[in-house]
């Protein structure tokens, strides 16, 4: 199935996987530069074994590998942390260029590829009219990282380009990134340096800073005055799913409309990221619905094999549930209808 082999649309796509990434060479070069606190200290990991090469390629490896793994397509979003260099009018250029470059990719393999946008979050009016391009030019969703410097997702600066992402029905991707200098150096250094970094990043601290990103963009009261807004967040939830009852009292503490708990019901969508645990998988159907859950990979940070991912959807409860979290629910999110 190499190759175009699907070019009637999506519609017959039996797995489809929502966090799939790849590298722009502008982008990791400006992210390479960046040095202090600027710089994204899990960078590294693009460097273990072929991780870097297989970022790179949007065209016959990445096709192979899907095809070894049954994924008919991939929704391919830029790489953490993106285009977050702190220069605004570096940022703006480089996320105009990797949209350019990803919709190139998209159009080389129309039946296999589409592709979140990324955003300027550096210029927050650039990013929301980024956007607006971006879906003109046929991207679907955002891919965004939890702060900008020091400059959280919830600022109120970002409001309007919520309410262009409501207005859109574009879903933005809330993808962990390395927690700020200061927090790696009071939580995360002393145990040496290969451990200080698993720690801060897909051990932990990744985790942390995402769901913490989600919940203050709850506690903001975002999603109240954009009640359409939809939020996808990976590994599970971010850890918020775990931890939801606990943090409704933030809720009742904000004076929000709705508990947490309802915000993760009617407003976020979950991601396996290629963590293929039942026992997860379980928990998460114990705190929302599967059509909220939503089947994903990691590529190429986790390479789960076509046989454990059909081990793992025969652990959903029954056959309309495992089209719903393989390819239905993202084709609903994602607006893939059965023409892209």
């Amino acid at each position: 199935m190499s190759g175009d082999a699907r070019t009637d649309g999506l519609g017959t796509a039996r797995l489809i996987g929502i966090e799939e990434h790849w590298i722009s060479d502008p982008v990791d070069r400006a992210l390479q530069g960046l040095t202090g606190d600027d710089r994204d200290t899990s960078l590294v990991l693009n460097d273990h074994g072929d991780v870097r090469a297989r970022l790179a390629d949007l065209g016959e490896r990445r096709l192979a590998a899907m095809d070894a793994q049954g994924v008919d397509v991939q929704v391919l979003s830029l790489a953490p942390p993106g285009a977050q260099v702190p220069t605004t009018a570096d940022a703006v250029t480089l996320a105009r260029d990797a949209n350019d470059e990803v919709v190139e990719a998209i159009r080389a393999h129309p039946g296999r590829f589409r592709a979140m946008a990324t955003l300027p979050l550096a210029d927050p009016a650039a990013a929301a009219a980024e956007l607006e391009r971006a879906v003109a030019l046929g991207l679907t969703g955002v891919m965004t990282y939890g702060r900008v410097g020091d400059v959280t997702l919830d600022d109120p600066r970002y409001d309007d380009l919520w309410a262009v992402a409501s207005r859109l029905h574009q879903p933005v991707f809330i993808h962990p990134q390395v927690p700020p200098g200061a927090v790696r150096r009071a939580a995360y250094s002393g145990l040496g340096g290969p451990v200080d970094l698993a720690l801060a990043t897909f051990g932990w601290g990744w985790h942390l800073e995402a769901g913490t990103a989600a919940l203050r963009l709850m506690a903001s009261g975002a999603l109240d005055r954009h009640p359409d807004l939809q939020l996808v967040l990976g590994h599970w939830g971010e850890l918020l799913l775990f931890w939801h009852g606990r943090a409704d009292g933030v809720a009742r503490t904000a004076g929000l409309d709705r508990s947490v708990t309802d915000y993760l019901r009617e407003n976020v969508w979950i991601t396996a990221s290629g963590m293929l645990d039942p026992a997860l998988l379980r928990h998460a159907l114990a705190v929302t619905s599967v059509d909220r859950l939503v089947f994903s990979t990691d590529h190429p940070f986790q390479s789960p094999t076509r046989e454990q991912i059909d081990g793992f959807l025969a652990e959903l409860p029954d056959d309309a549930a495992r089209e719903a979290f393989a390819s239905g629910n993202a084709r609903r999110l994602f607006g893939l209808g059965d023409h892209g």
